[in-house]
């Protein structure tokens, strides 16, 4: 999402200066940016290791603010912020999502930039649909805790930038009911679709399958609830269609979920893109959280018929049934699941409506135009 977006700015002739604050929760190596840009950027990289322990989390049950959010502070990372704000004179400093709002001050005291902040998510509402899942009352309080932690922090974060980018109308609205009073533009998601070349005959149907970070919590307990509940249909019941599941950072305990020949948990992939087009029904069984999922996006760029609850697919202008399938319940997702694996043309069609629809609203030059014209709006 982040390498879109300087892709865009590069080629509509901008100068553009990353300074990334690689989270090291384990030990898969730091996301650099794609080869052809890293000649074109001025690219700067922290690791921070971001890891939970048991007592960091008791210790943070005595502060006013969330660990989630304390955590991502590093003196040196704001001393690599400063040095470059010295050497450099920006127009626009861009804040990618909430974690990296700590550093703010700093940029503010040696910068005259515009500051924008790209909001990926309302962060406080993840925590506060997670605490509604959850039926023990310890974590149910824990978690609700900590969304009235973060709400607090994140109106108080977001009314000190010059203006606001979401993906989602939902978001702007509920910045606005929040009394955010900075300018606030709706912007989303945007994809280089040249690298979007979906090829049906390489596609194995009927098949289900899932890719998402599993140690983001959304993630996991949305997938824990899809195979909770759809275990035994897909391995003794009438769904009679092999599920994989892939992504970084799948805990151990998804390898009980295998079951052999139906249910396969493969962890990391080596090519995202070529294991979306092996497959053929994508779902997105999100119970929480907010924002704009960029991997729904990708997939319906890469014609994939979708599976997704309403929550999953906030932000797209989707019409259910005609470009993705909406279901938020047990009984919807089996109805969806039954319909998609026993009518192939079905699913190949609601694909293709799927890329036209991203095609319309998603390409990364028409975002990127509108991008500029915002950057130039809250320069003038």
């Amino acid at each position: 999402m982040v390498s879109n977006t300087i892709k865009g700015l590069v080629n509509s002739g901008h100068e553009v200066s990353v300074v990334a604050l690689n989270a090291k929760r384990n030990s898969h190596e730091s996301q650099l940016p794609d080869d052809d840009l890293m000649g074109k950027i001025n690219y700067r990289a922290y690791d921070i290791d971001t890891t939970v322990t048991l007592l960091g989390v008791a210790i943070n049950l005595f502060s006013k603010t969330s660990f989630n959010i304390d955590r991502y502070y590093d003196p040196e990372f704001e001393k690599l912020l400063i040095r470059e704000l010295r050497n450099t004179n920006y127009d626009i400093i861009q804040f990618e999502g909430l974690l990296v709002s700590l550093y703010l001050p700093a940029v503010r005291k040696h910068s005259t930039a515009k500051i924008i902040y790209r909001a990926h998510n309302i962060e406080n509402q993840i925590w506060e649909r997670l605490s509604q899942q959850k039926v023990d009352p310890f974590k149910k309080s824990y978690l609700k805790m900590h969304a009235n932690r973060i709400k607090i922090y994140e109106v108080q974060q977001l009314n000190k930038f010059d203006a606001i980018a979401v993906f989602t109308q939902q978001d702007k609205s509920t910045m606005l009911q929040y009394g955010i009073n900075v300018p606030i533009e709706i912007l989303p998601v945007g994809l280089r679709l040249e690298k979007y070349h979906p090829d049906y005959s390489k596609t194995e149907f009927p098949s289900l399958f899932f890719l998402g970070s599993l140690d983001w919590l959304p993630n996991r307990e949305g997938m824990e609830w899809f195979l909770d509940n759809f275990f035994k249909d897909i391995t003794d019941g009438d769904l009679n269609v092999k599920l994989y599941v892939a992504g970084n950072d799948i805990p151990d305990r998804f390898d009980d979920y295998e079951a052999l020949g139906k249910i396969f948990i493969q962890g990391e992939v080596d090519d995202s893109l070529e294991f979306v087009n092996s497959k053929a029904i994508m779902i997105v069984p999100l119970l929480s959280s907010g924002g704009m999922r960029v991997k729904i996006v990708e997939g319906m760029a890469m014609q994939k018929c979708i599976i997704s609850t309403s929550l999953g697919a906030e932000g797209i202008n989707y019409e259910n049934g005609h470009d993705i399938l909406i279901a938020n319940n047990r009984e919807e997702f089996y109805d969806a699941i039954l319909h998609c694996i026993t009518d192939e043309e079905y699913c190949i069609e609601v694909g293709q409506n799927a890329r036209r629809l991203i095609e319309k609203q998603h390409d990364i030059n028409v975002v990127t135009a509108n991008l500029v014209g915002f950057y130039e709006a809250c320069c003038a």
